[in-house]
Protein backbone atom coordinates (compact mmCIF):
# COMPACT_ATOMS: atom_id res chain seq x y z
CA UNK A 1 0.00 0.00 0.00
CA UNK A 2 1.51 3.33 -1.07
CA UNK A 3 1.45 6.62 0.83
CA UNK A 4 -1.56 7.93 -1.09
CA UNK A 5 -3.62 4.82 -0.32
CA UNK A 6 -2.68 5.08 3.37
CA UNK A 7 -3.98 8.67 3.48
CA UNK A 8 -7.20 7.61 1.78
CA UNK A 9 -7.61 4.73 4.21
CA UNK A 10 -7.08 6.99 7.25
CA UNK A 11 -9.66 9.53 6.06
CA UNK A 12 -12.21 6.81 5.25
CA UNK A 13 -11.75 5.15 8.65
CA UNK A 14 -12.23 8.45 10.48
CA UNK A 15 -15.29 9.20 8.40
CA UNK A 16 -16.86 5.79 9.02
CA UNK A 17 -16.18 6.01 12.77
CA UNK A 18 -17.94 9.40 12.86
CA UNK A 19 -21.01 8.01 11.10
CA UNK A 20 -21.31 5.04 13.47
CA UNK A 21 -20.68 7.36 16.45
CA UNK A 22 -23.64 9.46 15.37
CA UNK A 23 -25.76 6.32 15.43
CA UNK A 24 -24.60 5.67 19.02
CA UNK A 25 -25.42 9.27 19.96
CA UNK A 26 -29.03 8.98 18.86
CA UNK A 27 -29.35 5.44 20.26
CA UNK A 28 -28.75 6.85 23.76
CA UNK A 29 -31.91 8.90 23.51
CA UNK A 30 -35.12 7.23 24.64
CA UNK A 31 -36.82 7.13 21.27
CA UNK A 32 -40.50 6.47 20.76
CA UNK A 33 -41.56 4.56 17.67
CA UNK A 34 -42.71 7.84 16.07
CA UNK A 35 -39.25 9.32 16.65
CA UNK A 36 -37.45 6.22 15.41
CA UNK A 37 -39.57 6.08 12.24
CA UNK A 38 -40.13 9.79 11.46
CA UNK A 39 -38.04 11.82 13.89
CA UNK A 40 -41.11 13.17 15.67
CA UNK A 41 -41.69 15.53 12.68
CA UNK A 42 -38.96 17.86 13.96
CA UNK A 43 -36.55 18.21 11.03
CA UNK A 44 -35.41 21.74 10.23
CA UNK A 45 -35.27 22.98 6.59
CA UNK A 46 -31.53 22.33 6.19
CA UNK A 47 -31.68 18.74 7.43
CA UNK A 48 -34.86 18.09 5.45
CA UNK A 49 -33.40 19.43 2.19
CA UNK A 50 -29.94 17.92 2.45
CA UNK A 51 -31.08 14.52 3.70
CA UNK A 52 -33.80 14.33 1.02
CA UNK A 53 -31.37 15.09 -1.80
CA UNK A 54 -28.48 13.03 -0.45
CA UNK A 55 -30.70 9.98 0.01
CA UNK A 56 -32.19 10.64 -3.43
CA UNK A 57 -29.03 10.98 -5.50
CA UNK A 58 -27.07 8.27 -3.71
CA UNK A 59 -23.92 6.53 -4.87
CA UNK A 60 -25.46 6.73 -8.30
CA UNK A 61 -24.54 10.43 -8.44
CA UNK A 62 -20.83 9.66 -8.10
CA UNK A 63 -20.77 6.28 -9.83
CA UNK A 64 -23.76 5.59 -12.10
CA UNK A 65 -24.31 9.04 -13.65
CA UNK A 66 -20.62 9.85 -14.32
CA UNK A 67 -20.27 6.29 -15.61
CA UNK A 68 -23.16 6.81 -18.03
CA UNK A 69 -21.64 10.10 -19.24
CA UNK A 70 -18.28 8.34 -19.68
CA UNK A 71 -19.82 5.51 -21.70
CA UNK A 72 -21.99 7.65 -23.96
CA UNK A 73 -19.07 9.95 -24.75
CA UNK A 74 -16.95 6.91 -25.67
CA UNK A 75 -19.77 5.58 -27.86
CA UNK A 76 -19.80 8.92 -29.75
CA UNK A 77 -23.19 9.87 -28.36
CA UNK A 78 -21.51 12.92 -26.84
CA UNK A 79 -22.69 12.24 -23.29
CA UNK A 80 -26.17 13.52 -24.13
CA UNK A 81 -27.92 10.48 -22.65
CA UNK A 82 -26.49 11.39 -19.25
CA UNK A 83 -27.40 15.05 -19.72
CA UNK A 84 -31.04 14.23 -20.47
CA UNK A 85 -31.16 11.94 -17.45
CA UNK A 86 -29.77 14.73 -15.27
CA UNK A 87 -32.27 17.20 -16.76
CA UNK A 88 -35.16 14.82 -16.04
CA UNK A 89 -34.01 14.44 -12.44
CA UNK A 90 -33.67 18.20 -12.02
CA UNK A 91 -37.19 18.85 -13.32
CA UNK A 92 -38.63 15.99 -11.27
CA UNK A 93 -36.99 17.25 -8.09
CA UNK A 94 -38.47 20.70 -8.53
CA UNK A 95 -41.97 19.45 -9.35
CA UNK A 96 -41.97 17.07 -6.39
CA UNK A 97 -41.03 19.81 -3.93
CA UNK A 98 -43.50 22.19 -5.54
CA UNK A 99 -46.55 19.94 -5.79
CA UNK A 100 -46.06 17.28 -3.14
CA UNK A 101 -44.07 18.48 -0.13
CA UNK A 102 -46.47 20.90 1.63
CA UNK A 103 -49.61 18.91 1.01
CA UNK A 104 -48.03 15.62 2.05
CA UNK A 105 -46.69 17.14 5.28
CA UNK A 106 -50.17 18.37 6.17
CA UNK A 107 -52.21 15.41 4.95
CA UNK A 108 -50.12 12.77 6.73
CA UNK A 109 -50.60 14.60 10.03
CA UNK A 110 -54.31 15.22 9.47
CA UNK A 111 -54.95 11.63 8.38
CA UNK A 112 -54.41 9.81 11.68
CA UNK A 113 -50.83 11.09 12.03
CA UNK A 114 -49.49 8.62 9.45
CA UNK A 115 -45.84 7.69 10.02
CA UNK A 116 -45.11 5.75 6.84
CA UNK A 117 -46.13 5.96 3.19
CA UNK A 118 -48.20 2.75 3.37
CA UNK A 119 -50.01 3.98 6.51
CA UNK A 120 -50.72 7.32 4.82
CA UNK A 121 -52.25 5.63 1.78
CA UNK A 122 -54.27 3.31 3.98
CA UNK A 123 -55.57 6.15 6.14
CA UNK A 124 -56.16 8.44 3.16
CA UNK A 125 -58.46 5.91 1.47
CA UNK A 126 -60.01 4.49 4.67
CA UNK A 127 -59.08 0.91 3.87
CA UNK A 128 -60.22 -0.88 7.00
CA UNK A 129 -58.99 -4.21 5.62
CA UNK A 130 -55.43 -2.86 5.28
CA UNK A 131 -55.03 -4.21 1.75
CA UNK A 132 -53.41 -0.99 0.50
CA UNK A 133 -51.05 -0.95 3.44
CA UNK A 134 -49.86 -4.51 2.93
CA UNK A 135 -49.40 -4.15 -0.84
CA UNK A 136 -47.49 -0.89 -0.44
CA UNK A 137 -45.21 -2.34 2.23
CA UNK A 138 -44.48 -5.40 0.07
CA UNK A 139 -43.62 -3.29 -2.99
CA UNK A 140 -41.35 -1.05 -0.91
CA UNK A 141 -39.49 -4.05 0.51
CA UNK A 142 -38.94 -5.62 -2.92
CA UNK A 143 -37.73 -2.56 -4.80
CA UNK A 144 -35.83 -1.01 -1.89
CA UNK A 145 -33.92 -4.24 -1.33
CA UNK A 146 -32.82 -4.08 -4.98
CA UNK A 147 -31.99 -0.39 -4.54
CA UNK A 148 -29.95 -1.06 -1.39
CA UNK A 149 -28.15 -3.88 -3.21
CA UNK A 150 -27.01 -1.36 -5.84
CA UNK A 151 -25.51 0.81 -3.10
CA UNK A 152 -23.76 -2.17 -1.53
CA UNK A 153 -22.29 -2.98 -4.94
CA UNK A 154 -21.14 0.63 -5.33
CA UNK A 155 -19.33 0.51 -1.97
CA UNK A 156 -17.56 -2.70 -2.92
CA UNK A 157 -16.47 -1.20 -6.25
CA UNK A 158 -15.13 1.83 -4.39
CA UNK A 159 -12.91 -0.26 -2.11
CA UNK A 160 -11.79 -2.38 -5.06
CA UNK A 161 -10.98 0.69 -7.17
CA UNK A 162 -8.96 2.43 -4.46
CA UNK A 163 -7.17 -0.39 -2.65
CA UNK A 164 -7.49 -3.33 -5.02
CA UNK A 165 -9.50 -4.92 -2.20
CA UNK A 166 -11.38 -8.08 -3.08
CA UNK A 167 -14.95 -7.22 -4.13
CA UNK A 168 -16.48 -9.53 -1.53
CA UNK A 169 -14.47 -8.05 1.35
CA UNK A 170 -15.38 -4.52 0.26
CA UNK A 171 -19.03 -5.56 0.07
CA UNK A 172 -18.99 -6.90 3.64
CA UNK A 173 -17.33 -3.74 5.01
CA UNK A 174 -19.89 -1.46 3.35
CA UNK A 175 -22.89 -3.48 4.53
CA UNK A 176 -21.67 -3.71 8.14
CA UNK A 177 -21.09 0.04 8.49
CA UNK A 178 -24.42 1.05 6.99
CA UNK A 179 -26.43 -1.45 9.01
CA UNK A 180 -24.68 -0.44 12.24
CA UNK A 181 -25.80 3.17 12.46
CA UNK A 182 -29.26 2.56 10.95
CA UNK A 183 -30.06 -0.05 13.60
CA UNK A 184 -28.70 2.17 16.37
CA UNK A 185 -30.18 5.61 15.76
CA UNK A 186 -33.16 5.26 13.42
CA UNK A 187 -34.57 8.18 11.41
CA UNK A 188 -32.79 10.95 13.32
CA UNK A 189 -29.39 9.32 12.89
CA UNK A 190 -30.10 8.68 9.21
CA UNK A 191 -31.31 12.24 8.56
CA UNK A 192 -28.42 14.00 10.31
CA UNK A 193 -25.77 11.76 8.78
CA UNK A 194 -27.42 12.29 5.39
CA UNK A 195 -27.09 16.05 5.84
CA UNK A 196 -23.37 15.71 6.54
CA UNK A 197 -23.00 13.32 3.62
CA UNK A 198 -24.92 15.68 1.33
CA UNK A 199 -22.59 18.58 2.17
CA UNK A 200 -19.54 16.39 1.59
CA UNK A 201 -20.89 15.25 -1.80
CA UNK A 202 -21.66 18.85 -2.77
CA UNK A 203 -18.17 20.20 -2.15
CA UNK A 204 -16.50 17.17 -3.75
CA UNK A 205 -18.55 17.55 -6.94
CA UNK A 206 -17.77 21.28 -7.16
CA UNK A 207 -14.03 20.90 -6.65
CA UNK A 208 -13.27 17.96 -8.94
CA UNK A 209 -14.44 19.38 -12.33
CA UNK A 210 -12.53 22.65 -11.93
CA UNK A 211 -9.32 20.91 -10.90
CA UNK A 212 -9.76 18.43 -13.75
CA UNK A 213 -10.04 21.20 -16.34
CA UNK A 214 -6.90 22.83 -15.01
CA UNK A 215 -4.88 19.60 -14.98
CA UNK A 216 -5.89 17.75 -18.15
CA UNK A 217 -2.68 18.74 -19.93
CA UNK A 218 -0.56 17.83 -16.92
CA UNK A 219 -1.83 14.25 -16.89
CA UNK A 220 -1.41 13.78 -20.62
CA UNK A 221 -5.00 14.49 -21.62
CA UNK A 222 -6.21 16.37 -24.68
CA UNK A 223 -7.53 19.74 -23.46
CA UNK A 224 -9.06 20.71 -26.80
CA UNK A 225 -10.66 17.30 -27.17
CA UNK A 226 -12.10 17.48 -23.65
CA UNK A 227 -13.56 20.91 -24.40
CA UNK A 228 -15.27 19.57 -27.52
CA UNK A 229 -16.71 16.63 -25.60
CA UNK A 230 -18.21 19.01 -23.03
CA UNK A 231 -19.64 21.31 -25.68
CA UNK A 232 -21.24 18.38 -27.51
CA UNK A 233 -22.61 16.85 -24.31
CA UNK A 234 -24.44 19.97 -23.24
CA UNK A 235 -25.80 20.75 -26.71
CA UNK A 236 -28.87 18.88 -25.54
CA UNK A 237 -31.33 20.33 -28.03
CA UNK A 238 -29.28 19.38 -31.06
CA UNK A 239 -30.73 15.90 -31.47
CA UNK A 240 -33.42 16.22 -34.14
CA UNK A 241 -32.45 14.08 -37.10
CA UNK A 242 -29.25 12.99 -35.40
CA UNK A 243 -28.20 9.37 -35.66
CA UNK A 244 -26.43 9.61 -32.33
CA UNK A 245 -29.47 10.10 -30.14
CA UNK A 246 -33.15 9.49 -30.77
CA UNK A 247 -36.44 10.42 -29.17
CA UNK A 248 -36.58 7.19 -27.12
CA UNK A 249 -33.30 8.14 -25.45
CA UNK A 250 -34.53 11.68 -24.82
CA UNK A 251 -37.85 10.45 -23.38
CA UNK A 252 -36.08 7.86 -21.25
CA UNK A 253 -33.74 10.44 -19.75
CA UNK A 254 -36.50 12.93 -19.01
CA UNK A 255 -38.73 10.12 -17.73
CA UNK A 256 -36.51 9.72 -14.68
CA UNK A 257 -38.21 12.81 -13.30
CA UNK A 258 -41.53 10.96 -12.95
CA UNK A 259 -40.04 8.75 -10.27
CA UNK A 260 -39.82 11.45 -7.62
CA UNK A 261 -43.51 11.48 -6.77
CA UNK A 262 -43.29 7.84 -5.71
CA UNK A 263 -40.03 7.68 -3.75
CA UNK A 264 -40.86 6.76 -0.11
CA UNK A 265 -37.38 7.67 1.18
CA UNK A 266 -37.83 11.21 -0.21
CA UNK A 267 -41.49 11.57 0.75
CA UNK A 268 -40.75 10.67 4.37
CA UNK A 269 -38.51 13.77 4.56
CA UNK A 270 -41.49 15.89 3.51
CA UNK A 271 -43.56 14.18 6.19
CA UNK A 272 -40.91 14.85 8.86
CA UNK A 273 -40.30 18.58 8.39
CA UNK A 274 -41.32 20.73 11.40
CA UNK A 275 -43.97 22.72 9.55
CA UNK A 276 -45.34 23.08 6.04
CA UNK A 277 -44.27 26.73 6.27
CA UNK A 278 -40.63 25.61 6.20
CA UNK A 279 -41.02 23.69 2.95
CA UNK A 280 -40.21 26.71 0.75
CA UNK A 281 -36.75 27.45 2.23
CA UNK A 282 -36.00 23.72 2.19
CA UNK A 283 -36.99 23.58 -1.49
CA UNK A 284 -34.62 26.45 -2.36
CA UNK A 285 -31.72 24.71 -0.61
CA UNK A 286 -32.53 21.42 -2.33
CA UNK A 287 -32.79 22.91 -5.83
CA UNK A 288 -29.46 24.73 -5.54
CA UNK A 289 -27.81 21.51 -4.35
CA UNK A 290 -29.28 19.27 -7.03
CA UNK A 291 -28.66 21.66 -9.95
CA UNK A 292 -24.98 22.08 -9.19
CA UNK A 293 -24.28 18.43 -8.34
CA UNK A 294 -25.99 16.99 -11.43
CA UNK A 295 -24.12 19.29 -13.80
CA UNK A 296 -20.79 18.57 -12.11
CA UNK A 297 -21.36 14.79 -12.12
CA UNK A 298 -21.93 14.78 -15.89
CA UNK A 299 -18.87 16.98 -16.48
CA UNK A 300 -16.69 14.59 -14.47
CA UNK A 301 -17.90 11.63 -16.52
CA UNK A 302 -17.27 13.38 -19.84
CA UNK A 303 -13.83 14.69 -18.81
CA UNK A 304 -12.93 11.22 -17.60
CA UNK A 305 -12.49 10.20 -21.24
CA UNK A 306 -9.57 12.62 -21.53
CA UNK A 307 -8.03 11.88 -18.12
CA UNK A 308 -8.48 8.10 -17.62
CA UNK A 309 -9.36 6.63 -21.02
CA UNK A 310 -10.09 2.96 -21.50
CA UNK A 311 -11.68 2.11 -18.13
CA UNK A 312 -13.09 -1.40 -18.00
CA UNK A 313 -15.70 -0.31 -15.44
CA UNK A 314 -16.95 3.18 -16.29
CA UNK A 315 -18.62 3.53 -12.87
CA UNK A 316 -15.17 3.89 -11.31
CA UNK A 317 -14.46 7.05 -13.32
CA UNK A 318 -14.88 9.46 -10.37
CA UNK A 319 -12.52 7.56 -8.08
CA UNK A 320 -9.96 7.01 -10.85
CA UNK A 321 -9.96 10.69 -11.84
CA UNK A 322 -9.57 11.77 -8.20
CA UNK A 323 -6.67 9.42 -7.51
CA UNK A 324 -4.86 10.53 -10.68
CA UNK A 325 -5.10 14.26 -10.00
CA UNK A 326 -5.32 14.87 -6.24
CA UNK A 327 -2.70 14.22 -3.52
CA UNK A 328 -3.28 11.57 -0.82
CA UNK A 329 -5.12 13.41 1.97
CA UNK A 330 -7.35 15.39 -0.42
CA UNK A 331 -7.98 12.23 -2.41
CA UNK A 332 -9.09 10.51 0.81
CA UNK A 333 -11.60 13.24 1.61
CA UNK A 334 -13.03 13.06 -1.93
CA UNK A 335 -13.22 9.27 -1.74
CA UNK A 336 -15.16 9.69 1.49
CA UNK A 337 -17.65 11.69 -0.60
CA UNK A 338 -18.32 8.61 -2.73
CA UNK A 339 -18.82 6.52 0.39
CA UNK A 340 -21.11 9.26 1.72
CA UNK A 341 -23.22 9.13 -1.42
CA UNK A 342 -23.58 5.39 -1.14
CA UNK A 343 -24.41 5.35 2.56
CA UNK A 344 -26.89 8.24 2.37
CA UNK A 345 -29.24 6.24 0.16
CA UNK A 346 -28.75 2.73 1.49
CA UNK A 347 -29.46 3.86 5.06
CA UNK A 348 -32.68 5.65 4.09
CA UNK A 349 -33.94 2.73 2.05
CA UNK A 350 -33.26 0.20 4.77
CA UNK A 351 -34.98 2.38 7.36
CA UNK A 352 -38.07 3.06 5.22
CA UNK A 353 -38.40 -0.58 4.24
CA UNK A 354 -37.94 -1.87 7.79
CA UNK A 355 -40.41 0.71 9.16
CA UNK A 356 -42.97 -0.47 6.61
CA UNK A 357 -42.51 -4.07 7.71
CA UNK A 358 -42.78 -3.29 11.43
CA UNK A 359 -45.59 -0.71 11.30
CA UNK A 360 -47.52 -1.84 8.24
CA UNK A 361 -47.16 -5.61 8.23
CA UNK A 362 -46.12 -6.95 11.63
CA UNK A 363 -48.30 -4.56 13.66
CA UNK A 364 -51.37 -5.23 11.49
CA UNK A 365 -50.98 -9.01 11.60
CA UNK A 366 -50.41 -9.08 15.35
CA UNK A 367 -53.36 -6.80 16.05
CA UNK A 368 -55.67 -8.92 13.88
CA UNK A 369 -54.63 -12.08 15.75
CA UNK A 370 -54.29 -10.87 19.36
CA UNK A 371 -56.55 -7.78 19.20
CA UNK A 372 -53.75 -5.89 20.97
CA UNK A 373 -51.70 -2.99 19.66
CA UNK A 374 -47.92 -3.28 19.51
CA UNK A 375 -45.83 -1.29 21.97
CA UNK A 376 -43.20 1.15 20.73
CA UNK A 377 -40.29 -0.92 21.98
CA UNK A 378 -41.62 -4.02 20.23
CA UNK A 379 -42.01 -2.18 16.91
CA UNK A 380 -38.48 -0.80 17.10
CA UNK A 381 -37.07 -4.26 17.80
CA UNK A 382 -38.91 -5.67 14.78
CA UNK A 383 -37.72 -2.74 12.65
CA UNK A 384 -34.09 -3.31 13.63
CA UNK A 385 -34.32 -7.03 12.93
CA UNK A 386 -35.83 -6.22 9.54
CA UNK A 387 -32.93 -3.87 8.73
CA UNK A 388 -30.55 -6.77 9.27
CA UNK A 389 -32.62 -9.24 7.22
CA UNK A 390 -33.13 -6.87 4.26
CA UNK A 391 -29.46 -5.93 4.31
CA UNK A 392 -28.56 -9.61 4.18
CA UNK A 393 -30.82 -10.13 1.17
CA UNK A 394 -29.35 -7.04 -0.50
CA UNK A 395 -25.88 -8.41 0.19
CA UNK A 396 -26.62 -11.60 -1.74
CA UNK A 397 -28.18 -9.63 -4.61
CA UNK A 398 -24.98 -7.58 -4.86
CA UNK A 399 -22.53 -10.49 -4.82
CA UNK A 400 -21.98 -10.33 -8.60
CA UNK A 401 -19.05 -7.89 -9.14
CA UNK A 402 -20.25 -7.27 -12.70
CA UNK A 403 -23.60 -5.87 -11.59
CA UNK A 404 -24.25 -2.32 -12.82
CA UNK A 405 -25.13 0.30 -10.22
CA UNK A 406 -26.93 2.32 -12.89
CA UNK A 407 -29.05 -0.61 -14.08
CA UNK A 408 -30.04 -1.69 -10.56
CA UNK A 409 -30.99 1.86 -9.57
CA UNK A 410 -32.88 2.33 -12.84
CA UNK A 411 -35.03 -0.74 -12.22
CA UNK A 412 -35.81 0.08 -8.57
CA UNK A 413 -36.49 3.75 -9.39
CA UNK A 414 -38.84 2.78 -12.21
CA UNK A 415 -40.73 0.27 -10.10
CA UNK A 416 -41.25 2.62 -7.15
CA UNK A 417 -42.09 5.59 -9.38
CA UNK A 418 -44.71 3.74 -11.42
CA UNK A 419 -46.25 2.04 -8.37
CA UNK A 420 -46.48 4.98 -5.99
CA UNK A 421 -46.02 8.06 -8.18
CA UNK A 422 -49.58 8.49 -9.49
CA UNK A 423 -51.32 7.58 -6.24
CA UNK A 424 -49.09 9.80 -4.07
CA UNK A 425 -49.42 12.80 -6.35
CA UNK A 426 -53.12 12.68 -7.19
CA UNK A 427 -54.26 11.61 -3.72
CA UNK A 428 -53.19 15.09 -2.61
CA UNK A 429 -55.27 16.87 -5.27
CA UNK A 430 -58.37 14.81 -6.03
CA UNK A 431 -61.20 13.96 -3.64
CA UNK A 432 -62.80 11.56 -6.13
CA UNK A 433 -60.18 8.81 -5.78
CA UNK A 434 -60.94 5.73 -3.68
CA UNK A 435 -59.30 2.58 -2.37
CA UNK A 436 -60.38 0.45 -5.33
CA UNK A 437 -58.65 2.77 -7.76
CA UNK A 438 -55.61 2.97 -5.47
CA UNK A 439 -55.16 -0.80 -5.30
CA UNK A 440 -55.63 -1.21 -9.06
CA UNK A 441 -53.19 1.64 -9.78
CA UNK A 442 -50.41 0.24 -7.58
CA UNK A 443 -50.78 -3.21 -9.13
CA UNK A 444 -50.75 -1.78 -12.66
CA UNK A 445 -47.62 0.28 -12.04
CA UNK A 446 -45.66 -2.60 -10.53
CA UNK A 447 -46.70 -5.16 -13.17
CA UNK A 448 -46.08 -2.79 -16.10
CA UNK A 449 -42.57 -2.09 -14.82
CA UNK A 450 -41.72 -5.78 -14.64
CA UNK A 451 -43.30 -6.61 -18.02
CA UNK A 452 -41.48 -3.83 -19.87
CA UNK A 453 -38.16 -4.47 -18.12
CA UNK A 454 -37.97 -8.22 -18.59
CA UNK A 455 -40.24 -8.79 -21.57
CA UNK A 456 -41.05 -6.03 -24.03
CA UNK A 457 -37.74 -4.15 -23.88
CA UNK A 458 -36.06 -7.00 -25.77
CA UNK A 459 -38.19 -6.18 -28.83
CA UNK A 460 -36.18 -3.00 -29.40
CA UNK A 461 -37.33 0.31 -30.85
CA UNK A 462 -40.20 1.94 -28.93
CA UNK A 463 -40.25 -0.92 -26.44
CA UNK A 464 -36.81 0.08 -25.15
CA UNK A 465 -38.32 3.19 -23.55
CA UNK A 466 -37.74 3.50 -19.80
CA UNK A 467 -40.38 1.34 -18.09
CA UNK A 468 -41.39 4.09 -15.67
CA UNK A 469 -43.06 6.05 -18.51
CA UNK A 470 -45.65 3.47 -19.62
CA UNK A 471 -45.99 2.33 -16.00
CA UNK A 472 -46.78 5.83 -14.73
CA UNK A 473 -49.21 6.59 -17.58
CA UNK A 474 -51.14 3.31 -17.25
CA UNK A 475 -51.24 3.49 -13.45
CA UNK A 476 -52.63 7.04 -13.62
CA UNK A 477 -55.33 6.04 -16.11
CA UNK A 478 -56.33 3.01 -14.03
CA UNK A 479 -56.41 5.11 -10.83
CA UNK A 480 -59.05 7.48 -12.19
CA UNK A 481 -61.03 5.00 -14.30
CA UNK A 482 -61.45 2.43 -11.53
CA UNK A 483 -62.23 5.15 -8.95
CA UNK A 484 -64.99 6.55 -11.17
CA UNK A 485 -66.44 3.11 -11.90
CA UNK A 486 -66.49 2.10 -8.21
CA UNK A 487 -67.54 5.37 -6.57
CA UNK A 488 -70.92 3.92 -5.57
CA UNK A 489 -69.19 1.15 -3.59
CA UNK A 490 -67.52 3.57 -1.16
CA UNK A 491 -69.28 3.72 2.21
CA UNK A 492 -70.91 7.01 3.12
CA UNK A 493 -69.00 7.37 6.39
CA UNK A 494 -65.68 6.79 4.60
CA UNK A 495 -66.57 9.37 1.95
CA UNK A 496 -67.47 11.92 4.63
CA UNK A 497 -64.23 11.32 6.51
CA UNK A 498 -62.10 11.66 3.37
CA UNK A 499 -63.90 14.86 2.33
CA UNK A 500 -63.42 16.31 5.80
CA UNK A 501 -59.68 15.59 5.82
CA UNK A 502 -59.27 17.05 2.36
CA UNK A 503 -61.11 20.20 3.42
CA UNK A 504 -58.92 20.51 6.53
CA UNK A 505 -55.76 20.25 4.41
CA UNK A 506 -56.99 23.01 2.07
CA UNK A 507 -57.89 25.21 5.02
CA UNK A 508 -54.43 24.91 6.52
CA UNK A 509 -52.79 25.48 3.14
CA UNK A 510 -54.60 28.81 3.00
CA UNK A 511 -53.11 29.85 6.33
CA UNK A 512 -55.41 28.22 8.83
CA UNK A 513 -54.46 26.74 12.19
CA UNK A 514 -51.01 25.15 12.08
CA UNK A 515 -51.41 23.13 15.26
CA UNK A 516 -52.51 19.94 13.57
CA UNK A 517 -56.14 19.50 14.52
CA UNK A 518 -57.10 15.82 14.70
CA UNK A 519 -58.66 14.35 11.60
CA UNK A 520 -62.34 13.49 11.49
CA UNK A 521 -62.72 9.82 10.82
CA UNK A 522 -66.33 8.87 11.40
CA UNK A 523 -69.67 9.98 10.10
CA UNK A 524 -70.76 10.83 13.66
CA UNK A 525 -67.79 13.15 14.18
CA UNK A 526 -68.39 14.80 10.83
CA UNK A 527 -71.99 15.53 11.73
CA UNK A 528 -70.94 16.93 15.12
Amino acid sequence: MNEEQIWILVVLIVYMICMVAMGFFFSRKKLTNAQYVLGGRKLNPWVTAMSAQASDMSGWLLTGLPGLAYLTAVAQRNGQEAVYTALGLLIGTGLNWLFTARRLRLYTEISSDSLTVPSYLNNRFKDKHNIIRMIAALVICVFFTVYAASMFSASAKLFNSIFGLDYMIGLIIGVVIIVAYVMLGGFLAVSWTDMIQGLLMFFALIIVPFVCLGNIGAVGGDFAGAGKLLADAFSIFDFVGSEKIGWVTVATGLGWGLGYFGMPHINTRFMAIRSEKEVKPAMIIAMIWVTITLVCAVIIGVLGNAIVPGLTDSENVFSQVVMKIFPGAISGILMAAVLAAIMSTADSQLLVASSSVSNDVYAIIKESITKEKCKDKELMVVSRITVFVLALIGFFLAIDPNSSVFELVSYAWGGLGATFGPIMLFSLYSKSLNKFGAIASMGTGAVTTIVFKYGLSHLGGFWEIYEIIPGFILATAVLFIVSICTKNFVKVEDKLAMDSEFAEMLRRLKGGDDNGAPAVETAENVEE
